[in-house]
């Protein structure tokens, strides 16, 4: 009896990524089925960073597939990891030049992006996109080139945070991101009216990512700052394939519950092979805008204990203060409307602490060659 198509997919749905209840059709990792006869060849996207992960990946699909009747031989291709093989460059993108001496991160999506930083919550509402939007401002006034992804795919948040109702345009198939303040931008909100549900299921959401990585125009970047939806799920898992990460931000409030979920985001990197960067403790006190004085709602000091329990830098402490409010709702982020105030000051102590961990880690990683 021949194999077909359906019998392979459904084989394949039985391989899980590592570390997850997921299967590898579902994430969007199997990309193409070809079967000559008794021949079953598989292509795998490429994964992002650990070779281990790609080698499972791998063994796991040819022993699903030499389990099916009447096939004699599997062929697997593309299951290294994105950036180990210049043959793996996704079809269409072109390589372009790195943005400065040193060399990019090429995963064949955004090559010309040096690094690529996530921002990431275990929950909602801890202020990660306030975060992601004055890390990024930050970052620009410190005179780096620095881009934008609000990757939050069911919540995008940067079109309001910057002021933007405009719709992106398209140059040579390419959609070129607005920039405000020394920023690239791109979000699924430029695109979607501002009431539209997003009801999407995981392969709709690799997909949509994918887009806003390879179809934009980042042009070179110093730094591209990802701001992923809160848990963990297909965005996080997306970016962690396709592109080689610099390291993740958690965020995280000082609140017991907070900090619970904060490690199962670290977690969560830890097992995709991602390096966190650090943790940031959001609204760690309240600053009131009449006397100045400090008061510590949600407590104090957890952010760094449970950096220092997870065993990775502590970022720093942002305050609670309506200036994050105002600056969010008037599309100018705290640290270009008030440039001087002690909010912007506690943001670049944070682009400091995250550039200085980038780069301790990628020396530590060049030494090891």
């Amino acid at each position: 009896m021949a194999v077909t198509e359906q019998d392979v997919q459904q084989a394949l749905r039985s391989v899980k990524y590592p570390g997850f209840t997921r299967d590898i059709v579902s994430f969007g990792i199997v990309k193409q089925i070809r079967i000559e006869g008794d021949r079953v060849g598989v292509d795998l996207a490429p994964t992002a960073g650990n070779p281990a992960v790609s080698g499972a990946i791998e063994q796991a699909v040819r022993q699903a597939l030499a389990a099916l009747p009447g096939v004699a031989e599997v062929i697997v291709r593309g299951a290294k990891p994105a950036g180990g093989s210049p043959g793996l460059r996704m079809a269409g993108t072109a390589a372009r030049p790195s943005a400065a001496a040193g060399g990019a991160l090429d995963s064949g999506l955004i090559p010309e992006v040096r690094h690529t930083v996530a921002v990431a919550s275990g929950k909602g509402g801890v202020g990660k996109s306030t975060v992601a939007v004055n890390l990024a401002a930050a970052l620009a006034r410190g005179g780096d080139a620095v881009g934008l992804l609000d990757a939050d795919i069911y919540g995008p948040s940067i079109p309001m945070m910057f002021g933007i109702q405009e719709r992106p345009v398209v140059h040579g198939n390419r959609l070129q991101p607005f920039e405000r303040y020394g920023i690239k931008l791109m979000s699924l909100g430029f695109i979607l009216d501002i009431d539209t549900p997003v009801v999407w299921r995981g392969p709709m959401v690799v997909r949509a990512i994918e887009q806003m990585l390879g179809d934009v125009d980042w042009g070179p970047l110093d730094y591209l700052i990802v701001d992923l939806p809160p848990g963990t799920g297909d965005a996080q898992l997306t970016i962690s394939q396709k592109v080689p990460m610099s390291g993740a931000v958690i965020v995280t409030t000082p609140q017991d519950i907070a900090l619970i979920d904060a490690r199962k985001g670290l977690a969560m990197f830890k097992k995709v092979n991602v390096p966190v960067v650090g943790i940031v403790e959001n609204m760690s006190t309240f600053i009131c805008p009449h006397c100045g004085e400090a008061t510590d709602i949600f407590k104090r000091g957890g952010g760094e204990r449970t950096a220092e329990i997870l065993d990775c830098a502590f970022l720093g402490r942002i305050p609670l203060d309506p200036a994050f409010v105002e600056g969010g709702d008037s599309g100018k982020p705290v640290v270009v409307a008030q440039p001087d105030g002690p909010h912007a000051a506690a943001f670049l102590k944070v682009a400091e602490a995250v550039v200085a961990e980038v780069g301790r880690r990628e020396a530590r990683k060049l030494s090891i060659f």
